[in-house]
């Protein structure tokens, strides 16, 4: 069944259109993959396919170069998934591209998954990859990196959480550019319509202290780094 024929089946069964991206050099964490809801399609970028494997999920799609990926898992891909294959000496990224095919199915939510990995340059230009043009019309983007939970936001955006934890930690990162009105409530040092600067401290390390805490931008592209349980 392809990507398309997935996302059809389970718009039939009533799930959410849930698209979900697993990418990164590390296995997957058990309780990003737990956070997965029923119905969600996967797609993978390059070897995030045999993380994906590892950790139960059955990809419908693979994209890259493939130069990653393990012979096993290639074997399966052939067999289990439609492979999007693409020369080395290309521009972008497995995961830019293995984004953009998420995002062309249209998705009510699209989700990043990562284990992480030890590569700075990796990790910068993986994130850096949620602010692509063709993810702002995405009505609900996230990731989860390792043991990170982020909420992207495309500006205009905005959204509120109920469900963290007093004292906790909270993070705005400006990607991409800066980011042009960005108001932070429920938290020790709210924003007000302020402009951040990309990869600026400035929003770093916030403390929740209240039960809803809200996070909205005008323009540019907010990650909103939020604790998890």
């Amino acid at each position: 069944m392809t990507p398309v024929e997935q996302v059809e089946a389970a718009l039939r069964a009533g799930y959410e259109h849930h698209v979900v991206v697993v990418t990164g050099a590390e296995p997957l964490r058990p309780e990003a993959v737990a956070d997965l809801p029923d119905g969600a399609l996967v797609l993978a970028a390059d070897g995030g396919l045999d993380h994906a494997l590892a950790a139960g999920l059955r990809p419908a799609g693979v994209v890259g170069d493939l130069d990653s990926i393990t012979p096993a898992g290639l074997a399966w891909a052939t067999e289990h998934a439609t492979i999007s294959r693409h020369d080395p000496a290309k521009d972008h990224t497995d995961t830019e591209l293995a984004l953009d095919m998420a995002a062309d199915l249209n998705p009510a939510r699209l989700t990043m998954l990562a284990g992480g990995g030890d590569r700075l340059d990796h990790t910068l230009a993986a994130l850096g990859a949620l602010a692509r043009p063709s993810l702002t019309s995405v009505p609900r983007l996230e990731a989860w990196w390792g043991n990170q939970r982020i909420q992207a936001l495309h500006g205009p955006g905005r959204t509120s959480f109920t469900d963290l934890a007093a004292g906790s930690t909270l993070s705005l990162v400006a990607i991409g550019g800066p980011c042009e009105g960005v108001t932070s409530t429920g938290v020790r040092w709210p924003l007000t319509a302020f402009t951040l600067d990309p990869l600026s401290g400035l929003g770093v390390s916030n403390e929740v202290v209240d039960e809803t805490v809200t996070v909205s931008v005008t323009s540019g592209v907010l990650l909103v780094f939020v604790p998890t349980s």
